[in-house]
Parts: structure tokens; sequence; C-alpha cells
């Protein structure tokens, strides 16, 4: 009866933690909007904000917007040419790296970090277009 109940205990406390480990890389795969948030301000904001364009375009409500498309902003031809609209799997491409993305590209800068990617990118989910 002993055996049992520990084999018992020892089989519930390895499922328990299993799927903590489970719960815990299904957080990490997902993205963090605040730590993205903070990615965002120290590595994103020198070019970028939100509701106006700076060296880059606004990025509230890039999420769903065609590449290129903020009006006004003067892209690089292929960004403006680009013909696509701006999802998880392209930013997450882009960030990895703009020039190898989409060859003409003007963005210089990349995260190489693919947890950073994720965060900046959960971040920039929660962020809504500018109102004009």
């Amino acid at each position: 009866m002993r055996t049992t109940s520990r084999a018992r205990a020892l089989g519930l406390l390895a499922l328990a933690l299993s799927l903590t480990v489970a719960a815990a890389r299904a957080a990490d795969e997902a993205g963090d909007p605040l730590r993205g948030a903070a990615l965002f301000q120290g590595k994103c904001f020198a070019c970028h904000a939100l509701e106006t364009d700076r060296v880059g375009p606004r990025l509230g409500g890039v999420l769903g917007r065609a590449a290129g498309a903020v009006p006004g902003f003067a892209y690089s031809p292929a960004l403006a040419g680009a013909g696509f609209a701006w999802d998880r799997a392209a930013l997450d491409r882009w960030l990895a790296g703009p020039r190898a993305f989409l060859p003409g590209a003007r963005m210089p800068f990349f995260l190489p970090s693919a947890k950073d990617r994720r965060d900046v990118i959960e971040y920039l989910a929660t962020q809504p277009a500018a109102r004009p």
C-alpha cells in the first residue's frame, strides 16, 4: 500500500512539474507586453513613437496595417512597394533583420533575441492606431 501511495504521489508531483514547465514555456513563447514596453522604450524609441512619425513611422496600430502605408511617411521604395500587411510573423522576421527580410529597407537596427522580438511584438499588439 505504501509503495502505491508513494508512486502515486511521485506521479502527481511529476505531472505538476511538467504542467508548470509547459505553462512557463507557453508564457515565454507568447511574449510579455510589459517587458516589451520597456524594450520599446530602451531600444526602439530613439527612432519610433506610437502616435507620431519620427525617424521611423509611428507604430501604434502596426499589426494588421499594410507595410509602407502610414500617410505622409517617406518609406524606402522597398517598403513602400512591399505588398503585405504586418502580422506577428512578418514583424518577427523584420525585427530579426530588416535588410535581410526586405532588401532595400533602410532600417539598420535589429533585435537578435527571439524573446525580445516576441515581447516587443506583444507590446505593439496592445497599442491602437493613433487617432487622426
